[in-house]
């Protein structure tokens, strides 16, 4: 029984990340295409990994699985936002659909800083 329900999320964790790819094929824009990759690959993996730990049933594989997945779910969302960021920064542009740019106008290109952004002197 475990081995079918870690071959079925293995399947859905596939699927998962066949959405991943189409999404970078598809989107209009870096940050669009990041989105996609970073949410749908990193589900999938975790899906393929938690299938991976339950078809084998083995405790060095399941140790191995959780780390990865854990450094995975750790590591993801952090590249994305600096890769984004530095996008931004870069001048990328954005869609020409995108209806609202919070950044727009508050960021200080120069300095790197935020406006409005409360700056928390350290004691």
């Amino acid at each position: 029984m475990a081995q079918i329900i870690g071959t079925i999320l293995m399947l859905f964790g596939v699927f998962l990340i066949l959405i991943a790819g189409i999404g970078l094929l598809r989107m209009p824009d870096l940050y669009l295409r990041m989105s996609a990759a970073t949410k749908a690959s990193t589900l999938g993996l975790g899906l393929i990994l938690l299938g991976t730990v339950l078809f084998f049933g083995e405790l060095g594989i399941a140790s191995r699985a959780i780390a990865t997945i854990i450094f995975v779910l750790l590591t993801a969302p952090v590249s994305a936002h600096m890769i984004g960021r530095a996008a931004y920064t870069n001048g990328v542009p954005l869609w020409e659909g995108t209806e609202l740019d919070e950044l727009k106008g508050r960021y200080d290109e120069p300095a790197h800083v935020l406006h409005g952004a409360e700056v928390v002197p350290e004691s």
